[in-house]
């Protein structure tokens, strides 16, 4: 019996007929010599949680700023649903802003905080209680209407911004830093708590992060941005997994990179020689460069294995040893750092299964280190 066609769902960016929601093309912004945003081009699609990840000095708040209005192009051009905003004010984008220190009033209630946006575009006083009220119960916070902002946790605040932001229905939120000034325990919590709140309202989010771990638990995609221009758009999983550059790779979580250069290089594998690692370096992907050519090989730390015995198999390649040097415990997990018979430091993660009053490999010991051929990535740049 033939089996149906199936369909796979694809998302709208990989949707040839799906138009982009937010276009941002060949955008720059220069202020007097210096050059904050450079020639970036982006498309967000419409319900994304689209988020831009940099360090400081990136470019990624102006880029922001652009997007609501406060600041202006040097050149480019920036479309918010087919709309070309080169001559639209902030107060007349279809855009919200929620900012890092939340700005909340005071004086004011929670309640008074969330509808003061709607009494300044004069929505009736009986839309204004409902849209309230609904905002409210969506963030959870409809028992501390009456409360006042220093009545709050820190947590319940950002929730309050974050309502003040939906409440004027925006077709694009724009969020910056949204959860800098939470402790870690409550970042994390809120984390999903936005992201539920996204999925709900429909609305779609572009956030402003230095924070690596927050852009990846709540991406739909992430544009990483390096001194004013982007260096890789991705899924969480393609940038972590399938990094670019070296840049994405070790701003990306942690990474030990072995320099070498090709030695063997076939459709289905490469091969490296590296004296950096101790060993050669197997790869089970091609990659369309010439024999000879130095190359960089990232190897997340968590895809590495530990053993003081060595291993059975592979011919020596993707294993080599060292001393261990520093454990750190970190309770669910260990970090290891081993210094290869090179002088080089790799850091090796491994997962705590059980609870031990001793661990098997501890300071100084001798021990092999191996991965897989999937393991690593081979970078040109």
């Amino acid at each position: 019996m033939a089996q149906p066609n199936r369909k796979i769902k694809l998302e709208p960016w990989q949707d040839p007929k799906e138009q982009p929601y937010v276009r941002i093309e060949k955008v720059t912004k220069k202020f007097g010599d210096f050059t904050a945003v450079d020639d970036v081009s982006l498309s967000i699609y419409r319900g994304e949680l689209f988020s831009l990840l940099g360090g400081s000095g990136s470019g990624k708040t102006t880029l922001l700023r652009m997007l609501a209005g406060f600041e202006m192009p040097t050149s480019g051009k920036i479309f918010i649903d087919g709309v070309d905003m080169s001559n639209i004010p902030p107060y007349d984008r279809p855009v919200n802003m929620m900012f890092q220190s939340y700005a909340l009033f005071p004086h004011m209630t929670v309640e008074q905080n969330i509808a003061f946006g709607l009494k300044q575009d004069r929505v009736p006083r009986d839309q204004i209680r409902q849209r309230v009220a609904e905002v409210l119960e969506l963030v959870q916070l409809g028992r501390f209407a009456k409360r006042r902002p220093h009545q709050l946790s820190g947590g319940q605040r950002q929730r309050v911004a974050l309502a003040r932001s939906l409440v004027k229905r925006p077709k694009l939120l724009l969020l910056d830093e949204p959860l800098g000034a939470l402790d870690r325990r409550l970042r994390e919590q809120t984390q999903f708590e936005l992201v539920n709140i996204q999925e709900q309202v429909g609305i779609t989010f572009v956030i402003v992060t230095h924070d690596q771990e927050e852009a990846m638990t709540m991406s739909s995609r992430i544009a990483v941005m390096n001194s004013g221009w982007i260096a890789q758009v991705g899924t969480p999983a393609e940038v972590y997994e399938y990094p670019n550059s070296k840049y994405v790779a070790e701003f990306v979580g942690s990474v030990n990179m072995f320099a070498g250069r090709i030695l063997e290089d076939e459709p289905d594998h490469v091969l490296i020689q590296s004296e950096e690692a101790g060993c050669d370096l197997y790869i089970n992907h091609g990659v369309p460069v010439p024999l000879g050519t130095p190359v960089s090989v990232a190897v997340r730390p968590e895809k590495m294995a530990l053993s003081k015995e060595p291993p059975a198999t592979g011919g020596g390649r993707n294993a080599t040893r060292g001393t261990v040097r520093e454990i750190a415990y970190l309770g669910n997990l260990s970090i290891y750092l081993i210094e290869l018979e090179s002088g080089k430091m790799v850091r090796v993660t491994q997962p705590n299964f059980s609870r031990l009053t001793e661990m098997p490999i501890t300071w100084e010991d001798r021990v092999y280190v191996t991965w897989q051929p999937f393991a690593g990535v081979v970078l040109t740049q």
